[in-house]
Protein backbone atom coordinates (compact mmCIF):
# COMPACT_ATOMS: atom_id res chain seq x y z
CA UNK A 1 0.00 0.00 0.00
CA UNK A 2 0.80 3.19 -0.46
CA UNK A 3 1.56 6.48 1.55
CA UNK A 4 -2.17 7.64 0.26
CA UNK A 5 -4.10 4.92 0.50
CA UNK A 6 -3.23 4.40 3.98
CA UNK A 7 -4.02 7.98 5.27
CA UNK A 8 -7.20 7.54 3.56
CA UNK A 9 -7.74 4.17 5.33
CA UNK A 10 -6.78 5.83 8.26
CA UNK A 11 -8.68 8.80 8.42
CA UNK A 12 -11.90 6.98 7.02
CA UNK A 13 -11.57 4.66 10.43
CA UNK A 14 -11.53 8.00 12.00
CA UNK A 15 -13.63 9.74 10.64
CA UNK A 16 -16.77 11.83 12.22
CA UNK A 17 -20.09 10.79 10.87
CA UNK A 18 -20.68 13.37 7.64
CA UNK A 19 -23.71 15.37 9.79
CA UNK A 20 -21.02 16.75 11.62
CA UNK A 21 -19.74 18.25 9.05
CA UNK A 22 -20.29 21.93 7.74
CA UNK A 23 -19.71 21.12 4.54
CA UNK A 24 -22.49 18.81 4.74
CA UNK A 25 -25.13 21.37 6.86
CA UNK A 26 -24.09 24.48 4.41
CA UNK A 27 -25.00 21.80 1.03
CA UNK A 28 -28.09 20.56 3.56
CA UNK A 29 -29.06 24.28 3.68
CA UNK A 30 -28.84 25.44 -0.04
CA UNK A 31 -30.68 22.35 -1.00
CA UNK A 32 -34.15 23.32 1.86
CA UNK A 33 -33.16 27.15 0.65
CA UNK A 34 -33.10 26.24 -3.10
CA UNK A 35 -36.94 23.86 -2.01
CA UNK A 36 -38.25 27.14 -0.67
CA UNK A 37 -36.93 29.54 -2.87
CA UNK A 38 -37.34 27.74 -6.18
CA UNK A 39 -41.42 27.35 -4.42
CA UNK A 40 -41.70 30.45 -4.66
CA UNK A 41 -40.04 31.20 -7.98
CA UNK A 42 -41.82 28.62 -9.24
CA UNK A 43 -45.16 30.39 -7.86
CA UNK A 44 -44.01 33.79 -9.13
CA UNK A 45 -42.85 32.49 -12.55
CA UNK A 46 -45.89 30.57 -13.10
CA UNK A 47 -47.93 33.42 -11.93
CA UNK A 48 -46.01 35.88 -14.26
CA UNK A 49 -46.20 33.47 -17.41
CA UNK A 50 -49.76 33.11 -16.41
CA UNK A 51 -50.18 36.67 -16.67
CA UNK A 52 -48.56 36.38 -19.98
CA UNK A 53 -50.13 33.58 -21.47
CA UNK A 54 -53.49 35.85 -20.29
CA UNK A 55 -51.92 38.83 -22.03
CA UNK A 56 -51.11 37.12 -25.26
CA UNK A 57 -54.83 35.53 -25.18
CA UNK A 58 -56.81 38.90 -24.79
CA UNK A 59 -54.48 40.12 -27.49
CA UNK A 60 -55.49 37.48 -29.52
CA UNK A 61 -58.80 37.63 -29.00
CA UNK A 62 -58.93 41.30 -29.70
CA UNK A 63 -56.54 40.74 -33.00
CA UNK A 64 -59.19 38.06 -34.04
CA UNK A 65 -62.31 40.61 -33.54
CA UNK A 66 -59.81 43.12 -35.45
CA UNK A 67 -59.41 40.69 -38.10
CA UNK A 68 -63.04 40.02 -37.77
CA UNK A 69 -64.05 43.69 -37.83
CA UNK A 70 -61.51 44.68 -41.13
CA UNK A 71 -63.28 41.33 -42.73
CA UNK A 72 -66.41 43.26 -42.48
CA UNK A 73 -65.59 46.43 -43.53
CA UNK A 74 -63.80 44.87 -46.69
CA UNK A 75 -66.91 43.11 -47.39
CA UNK A 76 -68.72 45.99 -47.12
CA UNK A 77 -66.44 47.89 -49.33
CA UNK A 78 -66.52 45.47 -51.81
CA UNK A 79 -70.13 45.76 -51.60
CA UNK A 80 -70.46 49.24 -52.01
CA UNK A 81 -67.20 48.97 -55.21
CA UNK A 82 -70.17 46.44 -56.70
CA UNK A 83 -73.06 49.20 -56.30
CA UNK A 84 -70.88 51.88 -57.55
CA UNK A 85 -69.66 49.83 -60.78
CA UNK A 86 -73.36 49.35 -60.83
CA UNK A 87 -74.34 52.72 -60.57
CA UNK A 88 -71.49 53.98 -62.92
CA UNK A 89 -72.68 51.35 -65.64
CA UNK A 90 -75.90 53.12 -65.32
CA UNK A 91 -75.18 56.25 -65.72
CA UNK A 92 -73.06 55.13 -68.81
CA UNK A 93 -76.16 53.61 -69.91
CA UNK A 94 -78.63 56.76 -69.36
CA UNK A 95 -75.93 59.05 -71.02
CA UNK A 96 -75.68 56.86 -74.03
CA UNK A 97 -79.32 56.72 -74.11
CA UNK A 98 -79.70 60.67 -73.79
CA UNK A 99 -76.67 61.13 -76.37
CA UNK A 100 -78.71 58.97 -78.90
CA UNK A 101 -82.73 60.78 -78.01
CA UNK A 102 -80.22 63.64 -78.78
CA UNK A 103 -78.84 63.03 -81.72
CA UNK A 104 -82.34 61.68 -83.09
CA UNK A 105 -83.96 65.10 -82.09
CA UNK A 106 -81.10 66.76 -84.23
CA UNK A 107 -81.53 64.77 -86.91
CA UNK A 108 -84.91 65.89 -86.66
CA UNK A 109 -84.71 69.53 -85.92
CA UNK A 110 -81.92 69.35 -88.87
CA UNK A 111 -84.41 67.57 -91.09
CA UNK A 112 -87.18 69.84 -90.64
CA UNK A 113 -84.76 73.21 -90.89
CA UNK A 114 -84.08 71.73 -94.44
CA UNK A 115 -87.46 71.45 -95.19
CA UNK A 116 -87.90 74.62 -94.35
CA UNK A 117 -85.40 76.33 -95.91
CA UNK A 118 -86.01 73.98 -99.41
CA UNK A 119 -89.57 75.42 -98.95
CA UNK A 120 -88.43 79.01 -98.29
CA UNK A 121 -86.31 78.91 -101.55
CA UNK A 122 -88.67 77.22 -103.32
CA UNK A 123 -91.05 80.20 -102.08
CA UNK A 124 -88.47 83.18 -103.42
CA UNK A 125 -88.02 80.71 -106.38
CA UNK A 126 -91.96 81.51 -107.31
CA UNK A 127 -91.61 84.69 -105.60
CA UNK A 128 -88.78 85.72 -108.74
CA UNK A 129 -91.40 83.71 -111.05
CA UNK A 130 -94.21 85.59 -110.48
CA UNK A 131 -92.46 88.87 -110.29
CA UNK A 132 -90.05 87.62 -113.78
CA UNK A 133 -93.65 87.22 -114.98
CA UNK A 134 -94.90 90.17 -114.23
CA UNK A 135 -92.42 92.04 -115.60
CA UNK A 136 -91.92 90.10 -118.76
CA UNK A 137 -95.76 91.21 -119.08
CA UNK A 138 -95.51 94.26 -118.18
CA UNK A 139 -92.57 95.04 -120.50
CA UNK A 140 -94.70 93.12 -123.29
CA UNK A 141 -97.81 95.27 -123.00
CA UNK A 142 -95.15 98.58 -122.95
CA UNK A 143 -93.46 97.18 -126.22
CA UNK A 144 -96.84 96.52 -127.68
CA UNK A 145 -98.44 99.56 -126.93
CA UNK A 146 -95.03 101.77 -128.19
CA UNK A 147 -95.60 99.10 -131.33
CA UNK A 148 -99.15 100.34 -131.68
CA UNK A 149 -98.27 103.82 -131.29
CA UNK A 150 -95.82 103.45 -133.99
CA UNK A 151 -98.08 101.87 -135.97
CA UNK A 152 -100.72 104.25 -135.25
CA UNK A 153 -98.30 107.44 -136.21
CA UNK A 154 -97.02 105.96 -138.81
CA UNK A 155 -100.51 105.06 -140.65
CA UNK A 156 -102.46 107.19 -139.04
CA UNK A 157 -103.67 110.24 -141.16
CA UNK A 158 -105.58 113.46 -139.41
CA UNK A 159 -108.81 112.36 -140.57
CA UNK A 160 -108.73 109.23 -139.09
CA UNK A 161 -107.38 110.68 -135.89
CA UNK A 162 -110.00 112.55 -135.22
CA UNK A 163 -112.76 110.21 -136.08
CA UNK A 164 -110.55 107.83 -133.59
CA UNK A 165 -110.73 110.82 -130.91
CA UNK A 166 -114.32 111.66 -131.24
CA UNK A 167 -115.04 107.49 -130.87
CA UNK A 168 -113.11 107.25 -127.46
CA UNK A 169 -114.74 110.38 -126.12
CA UNK A 170 -118.06 109.19 -126.74
CA UNK A 171 -117.31 105.71 -125.21
CA UNK A 172 -115.60 107.77 -122.30
CA UNK A 173 -119.25 108.82 -120.89
CA UNK A 174 -120.60 105.15 -121.09
CA UNK A 175 -117.44 103.20 -119.43
CA UNK A 176 -117.62 105.51 -116.74
CA UNK A 177 -121.16 105.04 -115.36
Amino acid sequence: MNAYAADAAHAAAHAEPFYHSTTFWVAVAFVLFMLLAGKKIYLLAGTALDDRAETIRARLDEAQKLREEAQAILATNQRKQRDAIKEAEMIVTRAKEEAERIRERAVAELEGSMKRREQMALDRIAQAETRAIKEVKSMAADIAIEATRRVLVDNMTDDKATALIDTAIKELGDKLH
